[in-house]
């Protein structure tokens, strides 16, 4: 009974913090919210466009990810794997130097306009609703490509073998195989990313604003920046968490298994009668090549204005940057101190599972706004700004390190639970021996998400931020507001290499550090 009080003490002690944290920052939320009287018609307004920019973002994310993942599920060519793994690279992009690529390159100066001058067409905005669901289809397009793709190869090789056998052509296949797959994936990606964009904030602060094109949390940040409206801003906070958990319990109940049935878990392989012919493969071409340059040429367009621009900084950027980077590696220390117990025990206590994903029910700025009205009464809450950063960032980013961790930990536990009890492993000895070094490469992936997230990180440091207290990425947008665009570019690219290179380097630290 001791032994097991000692094996679940470090999880139960996380999970009280992470439950101090998350619940702690709601209830002074919903205290001080004293119920919804406090919303205005504007307010409904911003929840009215939230849901729907929301929900037709991850609509035309998941429309637009079947051509692509189909493509690459069906081709062979020199650098799939590369562009496969590429499509991750937005996952981790700080959100304010994609919109900075997103307005050179879609920008009344960008790409995009430049190409249509000529023709005497109209130049596009970036700015409003459009704006935001083109941002958001940025970042979850390739999201919504991988679940799919995932979802192909998840069919087994027999079965595609079997279609050829039995003479299927394409449009066979799509009735047959693809369209029941897609019935299984499509409802979670789509209520995945429907998420991901609810609670969305530099989007809509960089991109959005106005009456038409302000979201809940961009309201939250008016409410409590501008107005200083605190019951208001809880009120909206409130309906922010309420709707995130709304979408959260849908999402765990909507997929539905696709009933292929088991196969030997070989590689699916192109089959020539099943892929179509010339011009099935040109429209595969042609999906690729445009979600590639989609995806990659505001990343480009970033790198070629700012490249030139790094000598020429403003000389705040670099007291930010080591605000940043500090930040970014306390940040992932916090996430791993929790995040480890929380897996270890995950795997064997449900109540573990569910304290590590508690942080996804609030996003930043409502915790953040709950920290301050915590703070208020007692302190000057913009003492508590780099702090509360840390906290946040480090909140986010567990249940993302717990679920990696969770496969690596169920392997370890079967393969090595009763080899370690015989020889008397436990506690410390067991975790430097067996643990660390079996989990070596979860534990660098996942302190390379934490870091990177942290890094481009642009809540809570806005409500909190008294002008001088920066980090790297308020100095970005502190600079596009004032229009100096070739220093932001600037910015932009230091912060863009700089969030590239901790992922990178920790990751392959936990690669060094698997012996296998």
């Amino acid at each position: 009974m001791a032994a097991r009080l000692r094996e679940i003490t470090p999880a139960a002690l996380a999970s009280a913090a992470l439950v101090a944290l998350v619940l702690g920052t709601l209830a002074a939320v919903a205290i001080r919210a004293g119920g919804l009287t406090g919303l205005r018609a504007t307010d409904l307004a911003a929840i009215r466009f939230t849901l729907w920019q929301a929900a037709l973002s991850a609509l035309i994310s998941c429309v637009l990810a079947i051509p692509v993942a189909r493509a690459l599920h069906r081709r062979r060519f020199p650098g799939r794997g590369a562009l496969i793994s590429l499509l991750g690279a937005p996952f981790i992009l700080p959100v304010i130097v994609a919109v900075f690529g997103l307005i050179a390159f879609f920008g009344r100066r960008g790409l995009v306009n430049a190409m249509l001058a000529p023709l005497g067409i109209e130049p596009i905005t970036i700015y409003g609703a459009q704006g935001v669901i083109i941002a958001h289809v940025f970042f979850n397009l390739p999201l919504a490509t991988r679940m799919i793709l995932h979802g192909w190869q998840a069919i087994p090789a027999e079965r595609f073998r079997l279609a050829a056998t039995l003479g299927f052509g394409p449009s066979e296949v799509t009735r047959h195989l693809e369209r029941p797959m897609l019935r299984s994936v499509l409802p979670g990606a789509f209520l995945a990313i429907f998420l991901v964009c609810l609670t969305s904030f530099a989007v809509a602060l960089t991109l959005g604003g106005g009456p038409r094109a302000t979201t809940v949390e961009l309201a939250i940040y008016q409410a409590f920046r501008f107005d200083f409206d605190m019951g208001r801003a809880a009120s909206l906070a409130l309906v922010q968490v309420a709707i995130s958990v709304t979408a959260l319990l849908i999402a765990a109940r909507v997929t539905m298994p696709a009933s292929f049935g088991a196969g030997h878990d070989r590689t699916t392989r192109p089959i020539p009668q099943l892929a179509g012919g010339a011009g099935r493969t040109s429209l595969d071409a042609l999906a690729i090549v445009l979600a590639a340059a989609f995806l990659l040429a505001p990343i480009g367009a970033v790198f070629a204005r700012g490249l030139p621009a790094l000598p020429e900084l403003p000389a705040m950027i670099w007291p930010a940057t080591l605000t940043s980077l500090v930040i970014a590696l306390a940040s992932t220390l916090v996430t791993l101190i929790i995040a480890l117990p929380l897996a270890l025990a995950a795997t064997r206590h449900r109540w573990a599972e569910i304290a590590a994903m508690l942080p996804m029910t609030a996003s930043a700025l409502v915790m953040g706004t709950g920290a301050f009205l915590i703070a208020r009464p007692f302190i000057n809450p913009t003492s508590l700004a780099l702090p509360m950063v840390l906290l946040t960032n480090a909140a986010l980013s567990i249940p993302f390190a717990t679920r990696i961790l969770m496969p690596e930990i169920r392997t370890l536990q079967s393969d090595y639970d009763r080899l370690a009890a015989s020889l008397g492993m436990r506690g410390i000895a067991r975790l430097r021996l067996l643990t660390l070094p079996r989990l070596a490469r979860p534990l660098g992936f996942s302190a390379g998400l934490a870091a990177a997230f942290s890094m481009g990180d642009l809540g809570v440091i806005t409500l909190f931020s008294d002008g001088q207290t920066r980090t790297l990425p308020l100095a970005l947008f502190q600079l596009m507001g004032s229009y100096r665009m070739d220093q932001a570019a600037g910015a932009a690219t230091l912060l863009l290499s700089l969030t590239f290179a901790l992922f990178w380097a920790l990751d392959r630290a936990g690669h060094h550090a698997d012996s296998r």
